[in-house]
C-alpha cells in the first residue's frame, strides 16, 4: 500500500503567497500531490517558486487563464504525471485556467487528480451566467470521470457553500452568489446517492452522481470547518468563514481517506492567502 498526502489551496496569486510565507507551510508538510487555484503565474514562475528552497523534484502541470494574471490552475507532484487534460464543456466555452486533470500510477493503482476553480459569480450579471455554464460542464465531466475511473479526486475552490453548515452567516447570504439555492442544487446532485432521484434544495430534480464530500464525511455534521475568510474586518478572528474548498472523491477513493484537516493559520498576520489549505491522506 502507498500513502499519499494530497492537498488543495487557492493561493490567491502564488507569487504573493510565497512572499507572505507559503513555503513555511509547504516545506515541512510532506505533500505528495498539490492542487493550486488562482495561480496567476506562468509555468516558469511556478517552477522557480516551488524549487526556491532547492531542487525538490516537483512535477508541474499548469493551465493558465486566457487573460494574463487571472485564475490559473495547477497540479504539482513528487510523482510522475502520466497525462493531463484541460478540456471542459463546449468548444466555445472558455474554461482556461479553471480545470486541469492529471493522471498518475501509484504503484500499479491508477489515480486521477483534478484542480478546479469555479467562478465566483455575481447575481444577475454575466459573471453568474459564466458560473452556470461552468457548473453545467463540471457536472457532465464528473459524471464521465466517475464512469471511467475508480480512483478520482476533484480538488479546489468550488465557490459554493453546499449546506447551512458550510457558511457561518448563511442566513445573510441566501440571495448572494456562493449560496444561491440553484448553485447548491448542483452539489445536492453531485454528492447524492448514485443514480437515485434527487430533490435539490432549489426544488430541481435529477439523479445523484455518487461522489463523496471527503471533508463532510470526515468532519461529520458540524459547522465548517471553514476554508475561506474575508480579509476585511474580524472575519478570521471570529471564524466567520465559508467552506468552499473541497476534496470530492469517487466512493472507492473516499473510503481510503484519513486525516482530513484544514490548515488554518494560527493568527491573522500569519495568513498567506484568504483560503486555507485542505489536506487529506489516501492509502492506496
Amino acid at each position: 500500500m502507498s500513502a499519499l498526502r494530497i492537498a488543495t489551496v487557492n493561493v490567491n496569486g502564488i507569487r504573493a503567497a510565497y512572499r507572505k510565507g507559503m513555503p513555511t507551510w509547504l516545506e515541512p508538510r510532506g505533500i505528495d500531490i498539490l492542487a493550486l487555484q488562482e495561480v496567476r503565474a506562468s509555468r516558469a514562475q511556478v517552477d522557480a517558486l516551488l524549487d526556491e528552497a532547492g531542487p525538490s523534484n516537483w512535477n508541474v502541470v499548469l493551465d493558465e487563464a486566457t487573460a494574463a494574471g487571472r485564475a490559473g490552475v495547477a497540479v504539482a507532484s513528487h510523482r510522475p504525471i502520466l497525462a493531463t487534460r484541460t478540456a471542459l464543456g463546449a468548444d466555445d466555452f472558455d474554461s482556461a485556467g479553471r480545470w486541469i486533470e492529471a493522471d498518475f500510477d501509484i504503484d500499479g493503482t491508477p489515480l486521477t487528480v483534478v484542480s478546479c476553480y469555479v467562478h465566483s459569480g455575481e447575481v444577475d450579471t454575466p459573471k453568474q451566467e459564466e458560473k452556470w455554464k461552468f457548473l453545467d460542464a463540471m457536472a457532465v465531466r464528473m459524471q464521465e470521470l466517475r464512469a471511467e475511473h475508480e480512483h478520482v479526486v476533484v480538488l479546489g475552490d468550488f465557490n459554493v457553500g453546499h449546506t447551512t453548515l458550510d457558511i457561518k452567516n448563511w442566513k445573510g447570504n441566501v440571495k448572494r452568489a456562493g449560496f444561491l439555492p440553484r448553485e447548491r442544487g448542483y452539489f445536492d446532485r453531485l454528492y447524492g446517492e448514485f443514480e437515485a432521484p434527487i430533490e435539490a434544495v432549489d426544488a430541481s430534480g435529477g439523479t445523484g452522481l455518487g461522489w463523496v464530500d471527503v471533508g463532510r464525511a470526515q468532519a461529520g455534521e458540524v459547522d465548517g470547518p471553514y476554508t475561506w475568510w474575508s480579509w476585511r474586518g474580524n472575519a478570521f478572528d471570529n471564524d466567520t468563514g465559508w467552506r468552499i474548498d473541497y476534496h470530492a472523491a469517487t466512493p472507492t477513493l473516499a473510503a481510503k481517506a484519513t486525516n482530513y484537516v484544514v490548515d488554518r493559520a494560527a493568527a491573522y498576520d500569519q495568513r498567506w492567502s484568504d483560503h486555507a489549505p485542505v489536506v487529506a491522506d489516501y492509502v492506496l
